[in-house]
């Protein structure tokens, strides 16, 4: 047995240090894959770009190696490494210390070079692009392999030892031990780190001084593909700060939230202009532009989760040094990218011009808005953290703002967003697509007169938003309508035109219903939400909406790693019928002394009754009593199954072959260029 003990304890360190060897080794093939890269490029020679693009995919494996090390010690409870005793505990269940892995600083910045070092390999072996700007874009991967992992390597060291392990780990914040915020960080990564590869494509199509619509064609999957997984990352994240943090809401403008949504919103940009470039050959400047910009405010967002400027309970507070590398890192690679387009730009000339009235000018509209949108929220995310860098005096951008402001741009963009697609390129008849827009438009007058004549209190502006979001939903399926001609020809055709609908276009089609399906749910939810509070003991009720809470009985609960008052309460809809059966919680963990509150919710079709349960008063007036808090939120469910749609419609077009593969004649050749040139 003895002996048994010393091969287990001599088993767990050494796959330690090979996880350490691993990523030092990382650091060293993304060199090589950089500087393999650029000499294939200079002296045009396929052995060495094929070296390099072998160096990527060792360094993706490398990085793997070391990731699945720090699982390893995570699931073994292995606390001689920092990271593990700092964010672990023997009692956490098995999800949540496989989650831990990525629960901290040091974890997330690896999980981040796993992911940035998965899609350069990814891009290095793909067969499809131009040997020149391939081997450009793979040499850009490689030094922004370079930077992140060096910092990982050097500052963040997620297999770090402690001298002296001690016998139990300090555990996980127990907000974060939850399935929903256990994919988010996955989820939310491979979003922001996908732009990197749009990042490396747009500063190798700068350097090539070719920056044209068969690059635009090259970028549009991983765009979409990045898109996709930001929007997903984006809905987990506040659906888990929707039933967990208790606070009844989805979102509060959180300077973390705005750092994931600000490279979301550029990303959108980028979606549409690259179209732009691509079927035009217009706008690309503009579009190499985003394609920078994306990702350049993703490593903002991780200098701004990471450098200890902010204090949120899914921010990393840490050692300020490490916030100066992080900067020290954005501000070399946003420098390179942006200098090496103010150097290109001047020379990027369009290929076409178009009229105002046209599917490009409603485009470049699109473009605007979302830009300027993305400039507000950046500018209430940095403005109080510069003031009070400058004088110490701190100050508040709240809600109000950005409400205020970001509506303030993002309507228009609703509204001319359904007549878009029905717009010719080049020049169109503005009259003829607002005339096939007539049933979605008498649609949500309705709904916006009958929200302002039916719902109390009335509000005028939240019925215009019901409205925005009928337009916007309707206005995607009529145009799906008229690809197959519904209604205008026999029924045969229209199948067969149905059958024949590229995947892309149904991908659209799903979006553009997601957006206007979370339009309406956000203005709904938001201005005719419904709150109480009261102290209850058990037999005692109160009034929320039309609804009736009482507290029928209360009791204590053990869990895994948590003691537990669990309240039973009785919710009851008019007439007395029974709605549900909330159990919200009041949790202590042992480890740490955390109290938190387990939410209950009472889902409706498109409503929640949401229960949180407070601290029990042990003296005076009212012993015995919890606090209860209890929202209604109407319409909440089409808060989040709208960006699931929009999700679900960038990864339906993402499937289509044509997006992912085909290249038009007339846009291939500008960039094919073979190595022997």
């Amino acid at each position: 047995m003895a002996g048994r003990r010393g091969r287990s304890e001599l088993r767990i360190p050494m796959i330690d240090e090979l996880g350490q060897f691993a990523l030092a080794l990382a650091l060293a093939l993304s060199l090589a894959q950089t500087v393999l890269s650029l000499a294939a490029r200079i002296r045009r020679d396929g052995a060495l770009a094929g070296a390099g693009e072998g160096a990527a995919v060792g360094a993706f494996a490398a990085v793997a190696i070391g990731f699945l090390a720090l699982i390893h010690a995570f699931v073994s409870s292995d606390f001689s490494v920092l990271n593990v005793a700092a964010n672990s505990h023997t009692a956490k269940p098995l999800l949540y210390k496989v989650a831990g892995a990525w629960g901290s600083h040091e974890g997330s910045i690896l999980l981040w070079c796993l992911m940035l070092t998965g899609y350069g390999a990814a891009m290095a072996a793909s067969r499809r692009l131009p040997f020149a700007l391939k081997a450009s874009a793979v040499a850009v991967q490689g030094a922004l392999g370079v930077l992140f992992i060096g910092y990982m390597v050097f500052a963040s060291n997620p297999l770090a030892r402690v001298a002296l392990p001690p016998v139990q780990g300090d555990s996980l914040n127990p907000l974060l031990q939850d399935p929903a915020l256990a994919a988010h960080p996955p989820f939310l990564y491979a979003g922001y780190v996908g732009f990197s590869v749009v990042f490396s494509l747009a500063a190798a199509a700068l350097a090539e001084g070719r920056v044209d619509p068969a690059w635009a064609r090259w970028i549009r999957p991983w765009t979409l593909a990045a898109w996709s997984l930001l929007t997903m990352g984006i809905t987990l994240g506040s659906f888990w700060a929707y039933y967990e943090l208790g606070w009844g809401g989805w979102w509060a403008w959180d300077p973390v939230e705005n750092a994931s949504f600000m490279p979301w919103l550029l990303g959108t940009a980028l979606l549409h202009s690259a179209a732009v470039t691509e079927k035009r050959g217009a706008l690309a400047s503009w579009t190499a532009l985003l394609g920078l910009g994306a990702f350049i405010l993703a490593m903002m967002g991780a200098f701004l989760v990471r450098s200890g400027v902010l204090t949120s309970v899914h921010a990393f507070a840490i050692d300020p040094r490490r916030g100066i590398l992080l900067l020290v890192i954005l501000g070399v690679a946003a420098g390179a990218g942006l200098g090496l387009f103010a150097w290109r730009a001047p020379r990027l000339k369009d290929e076409a011009a178009f009229a105002p009235i046209s599917r490009e000018g409603a485009l470049f509209v699109n473009n605007v808005l979302l830009a300027a949108a993305t400039a507000t929220v950046l500018a209430g995310t940095l403005l109080p953290l510069i003031r009070e860098a400058i004088d110490g005096v701190p100050i508040s951008v709240g809600a109000p703002y950005f409400n205020v402001t970001f509506t303030a741009l993002l309507a228009p963009a609703l509204i001319l967003l359904p007549a878009g697609p029905l717009l010719a390129w080049k020049r169109a008849d503005a009259l003829g697509a607002l005339q096939r827009l007539w049933a979605a438009a008498l649609i949500a007058l309705a709904g916006a007169l009958l929200s302002l004549a039916l719902v109390s209190p009335r509000s005028a502006l939240a019925a215009a938003g019901v409205g925005l979001g009928l337009w916007v939903a309707t206005g995607a399926l009529v145009e799906a309508a008229e690809r197959v001609r519904a209604f205008r020809a026999p029924w045969s055709e229209v199948g067969r035109r149905l059958g024949g609908l590229p995947r892309g276009a149904w991908g659209m089609t799903l979006a553009h219903l997601g957006l206007g399906l979370f339009a309406m749910g956000a203005a709904f939810e938001t201005a005719w939400r419904a709150e109480a509070a009261a102290a209850l003991q058990p037999g005692q009720s109160m009034r929320l909406a039309a609804f009736e809470l009482r507290l029928a009985q209360a009791g204590d609960v053990v869990g895994p790693n948590y003691e537990a008052a669990r309240l039973l309460i009785r919710v009851t809809g008019p007439g007395g019928r029974l709605v549900c059966e909330a159990a919200p919680e009041r949790r202590v963990y042992a480890a740490g002394g955390q109290t938190t509150s387990q939410v209950a919710i009472c889902p409706g079709l498109l409503d929640d009754v949401y229960v949180t349960a407070g601290d029990r008063r042990d003296a005076g007036v009212g012993a015995g009593a919890f606090l209860v808090k209890a929202y209604w939120n109407p319409w909440v469910r089409l808060v989040f199954l709208g960006p699931l749609l929009m999700a679900l419609g960038g990864l339906v077009s993402l499937s289509d072959r044509r997006v992912r593969f085909a290249v038009p004649g007339r846009a291939r050749q500008p960039l094919a260029q073979a190595p022997a040139e």
